[in-house]
């Protein structure tokens, strides 16, 4: 029974697409379709989608060599599991009619009902309903991903499916109603994630904290890069990718959208040079893995404040998150916790760094939907707001993850043997090797 579980969810699929067919029409009398938008936001779900092969090269290069298609193959497979899950229900449960403000129906859009026509969602009235559901699907593809970094080299890959299966319906789908839905709970307390720090990024890095945490140290612990050209590889397409993960999130081509890739653009190449300057004032030499992992972790901490922020304080959002986790992956590896790639302390802790500096710098001037400006200009009601939700995030995130893991364990062990480890996940996984 175990050994089938990560397969059925394939079995319910097909079976419900010839009992379910989408033939539902909508036809939206004055819609505000605009081609233009919907032109760019068309570019930018390719480009989120292409972050998720481009996270696989970043991870596989640190991995060592018995590895790296194990790694591997842990983000590309989410590209398909998840979106099965996705056009099923999973799409309903982060936005569909809302259910206590912290989850939706899964019958609102269930295998994608409604989709058809020139229907639109509230929040982005000019582009269709489908587009929006395929773009926002490319965000729950990358978040589960993320979290392979902290337990590489360890998980069974059949537990791993299940694994992810629970972390979206559970964890993820939760987040995302509770703060990108109108109803969600933080969405009307005013918390601001312009493209996914709280969702994405938080939710992740909790996840792969408690992982690390659950499944504990590796055998042989330690670094042992198999490709750095893997990394930087892997580090220009997430770069490239993020204009449409931020750019996109303004949900059409205009002035937000040009902020945001500007933004983007500065905070990362910030983080950059901020932890190549930073690791050279420690004494160590200047590293092409250190300033991937910088690059990163401003695209990481820029994400929810990109459309909140100015072009000159995103600078300082990617030098202050840089400098941080540099910091806090230095702390972490004194410790017993084998975050092997270092996700928590490059996502969880940029996340949740970009999230207190958009409380923090957030201006109207930038975005006039917002509520309010940040404690920069002398309001303080968003940046308590976003004290709050992060305490509230971090607890559910790191709990909700931990609960999810040992559930995972119980039906299909997570960690591989001890002989299975030594000779390497490709070959005792997958029967490949590199």
């Amino acid at each position: 029974m175990k050994k089938i579980l990560p397969f059925l969810l394939l079995f319910v699929a097909v079976i419900l697409a010839f009992v379910f067919p989408s033939v539902d029409l909508v036809e939206v009398k004055d819609s505000t379709i605009d081609t233009g938008d919907t032109a760019w936001l068309l570019v930018s779900t390719a480009l989120v989608l292409l972050m998720t092969p481009g996270l696989a090269f970043f991870y596989g290069g640190m991995v060592r060599k018995k590895n790296v298609i194990s790694t591997m193959l842990q983000s590309f497979v989410c590209m398909g599991l998840i979106t099965v899950i996705w056009v099923i229900f999973g799409f309903s449960l982060a936005f569909g009619e809302d259910i206590g403000g912290v989850i939706g129906n899964p019958s609102t859009f269930f295998m994608m009902k409604g989709m058809l026509g020139n229907a639109t969602w509230s929040l982005m009235p000019t582009v269709p309903i489908v587009l929006f559901a395929m773009f926002q699907l490319k965000f729950a593809v990358i978040t589960p991903a993320l979290i392979t970094g902290a337990f590489a080299e360890r998980i069974r890959f059949n537990s791993y499916l299940i694994f992810i299966t629970l972390f979206l319906i559970f964890i993820y789908a939760p987040l995302a109603h509770a703060t990108w839905h109108p109803d969600g709970l933080m969405a009307k307390a005013g918390v601001l994630d312009f493209a996914g720090g709280t969702v994405v990024h938080m939710s992740a890095g909790w996840a792969a904290l408690a992982s690390a945490i659950y499944l504990k140290k590796r055998n042989e612990p330690g670094h042992a890069p198999a490709r750095i050209s893997y990394v930087i590889l892997g580090t220009g397409l997430l770069w490239f990718g993020w204009f449409g993960f931020n750019a996109g999130s303004a949900g059409g081509a205009g002035t937000l959208a040009a902020t945001a890739l500007a933004t983007t653009t500065t905070a990362s190449a910030a983080a950059a040079m901020a932890w190549v300057f930073f690791d050279m004032l420690r004494g160590k030499k200047p590293s092409a893995l250190g300033a991937c992992i910088g690059a990163v972790v401003g695209l990481v901490a820029i994400t929810p404040a990109a459309g909140f922020v100015t072009v000159p304080h995103s600078l300082a959002v990617g030098v202050i998150a840089a400098v941080i986790s540099n910091l806090v992956a230095t702390w972490r590896a004194g410790t017993n916790i084998d975050d092997t790639l270092d996700v928590f302390p490059c996502h969880g802790v940029g996340g949740m760094v970009g999230m207190l500096l958009t409380g923090f710098f957030a201006t109207k001037n930038v975005n006039s939907a917002i509520g309010g400006n940040g404690l920069y200009y002398g309001e303080s009601h968003l940046f308590l707001v976003h004290i709050a939700a992060l305490i509230g995030v971090s607890i559910f995130a790191f709990a909700g993850a931990f609960i999810l893991l040992k559930v995972t364990d119980m039906i299909s062990p997570l960690r591989v043997t001890p002989e299975e480890e030594t000779l390497g996940l490709d070959t005792t996984q997958h029967d490949e090797e590199l």
